[in-house]
């Protein structure tokens, strides 16, 4: 049954975010959007509220939306509130929908500033059809907690008010109000999945089972406070895994396996599920078989888990997330004529002559294989056996800063008693690429 008393439930949804510097409204010119945005300013006549502007991404996909930027404008200008339209470029993608959503909010984070709030308009039957899809495709209980009510955006907040709404509801206050809004025609389209779910099989099951949005709704939140008692469990064993490695300057992300490799395999995946996700996207469920391949291979090999993203190496009793330009190794031989000032080791960090500098002229190279190097009472030394002694991770030694003069080495970056110190009052420092990643 249509209720009457939606002003006064946005208000409540909203109440924590009263004292935010301001309220952005996604505005697509749709039909729950364009709700919000109402019910919004008619409450801003009568409560005081954060200043409320609205935002329209412009995605240039069907030659129909071109016109929908004006819509917004007419919409905009007769309820007072300020627009900014921004225009994306949506990248060639297996999903439009998918890549168009990631354009969309990567224009809404670099809108948002510090501690202001993206409110957009999801509402329960968007909940019911989330899960639905999600679920269609094998989803984890991560995938089926579905539609968040708030999450970090940026530097501030995304918030979606409406999600205790239905369309219905949405649609009764539209009519009620005398609303305009704009009719996307690719709403008509089954080729996509969520259109396909939301006109012929939600219909359906509503036809037997009247509460099917609200059901599958409520099902979404008990799947998010699962996932919430699955992130603290997962947040207690990654403490438990915390790394204890002479190797930490590196500045990758690594974890220490023998209380990861202690836990039931369940466990196992909760814990680097949690860990994973701000790196890579997820692997399905036979990928995981990967893992359980590196957690047992023998100290022999070299062992690797390579996922979408990156790879996951073991070495000196861890795990060690490598990305970006830790995938390639360097192999360009730089003569260093200024040593005064650091050396810029293109894809691999910053190097650095720490105190009186060795008489030149000197050369910064990577391993080949058979590098000796003579050191104080010990004579010549294969760099290979130097580097077992230390116990230096294999995917570090390709890439360990080698300084030369006159085809003799002096000094490898950063390892105690070969980085230059035995020679003089200096010492060859290394500051390492970071584990550089580009995720939404």
């Amino acid at each position: 049954m249509y209720r009457h008393d939606l002003p006064a439930r946005l208000l409540q949804a909203l109440a924590p975010w009263r004292n935010a510097p301001v309220w952005h409204v996604g505005f697509s010119g749709g039909l729950d959007s364009t709700v919000l945005l109402h019910l919004l300013a008619e409450l801003a006549t009568r409560e005081k509220l954060p200043p409320l502007h609205a935002i329209h991404v412009h995605h240039g996909l069907q030659k129909a939306a071109d016109g929908w930027p004006d819509h917004c404008r007419q919409v905009c200008l007769k309820l007072g509130v300020p627009l900014q339209v921004v225009a994306v470029q949506v990248k060639a993608a297996p999903s439009i929908e998918q890549a168009a959503r990631e354009a969309r909010y990567e224009a809404f984070t670099g809108l948002l500033g510090g501690g202001e709030l993206l409110l957009t308009a999801q509402h329960c039957d968007d909940q019911a059809e989330t899960l639905l899809f999600r679920l269609l495709r094998g989803a984890g209980v991560r995938g089926l907690a579905a539609i968040p009510r708030q999450r970090v955006l940026g530097r501030g907040h995304l918030v979606r008010p409406l999600l205790a709404f239905s369309r219905t509801e949405l649609e009764h206050y539209a009519h009620r109000h005398g609303l305009s809004w704009i009719e996307d025609p690719s709403n008509d389209d089954h080729r996509f999945s969520r259109n396909f779910l939301r006109q012929q099989v939600l219909p359906l099951l509503a036809s037997r089972w009247p509460q099917v949005t609200f059901s599958l709704a409520r099902t979404a939140e008990h799947m998010g406070e699962a996932q919430q008692l699955l992130s603290e469990l997962a947040e207690q064993d990654l403490t438990n895994a915390r790394p204890v490695t002479p190797f930490a300057w590196l500045g990758l992300p690594v974890l220490a396996l023998e209380p990861l490799a202690s836990l039931s395999a369940a466990r196992q995946r909760n814990a680097l599920r949690h860990w994973l996700a701000p790196l890579t996207r997820l692997p399905d469920t036979d990928h995981w078989a990967g893992w359980q391949a590196l957690c047992h291979a023998g100290e022999g090999g070299r062992p690797l888990w390579r996922l979408a993203d990156g790879e996951l190496h073991r070495a000196g009793g861890h795990v060690w997330w490598l990305s970006g330009s830790w995938l390639q190794l360097p192999d360009v031989t730089l003569d260093w004529l200024d040593t005064g000032t650091p050396l810029l080791l293109p894809g691999n960090g910053l190097l650095r002559l720490e105190g009186d500098s060795p008489d030149g002229p000197l050369q910064v190279r990577y391993r080949q294989g058979g590098e000796v190097m003579n050191l104080q009472g010990r004579g010549h030394r294969d760099l290979k056996r130097l580097l077992n002694e230390r116990d230096v991770p294999l995917f570090v030694r390709g890439r360990l800063p080698l300084l030369y003069r006159d085809n003799e080495l002096l000094a490898v970056a950063n390892l105690a008693g070969l980085d230059g110190a035995c020679h003089g009052n200096w010492r060859l420092s290394w500051v390492a690429p970071t584990s550089d990643q580009c995720l939404s």
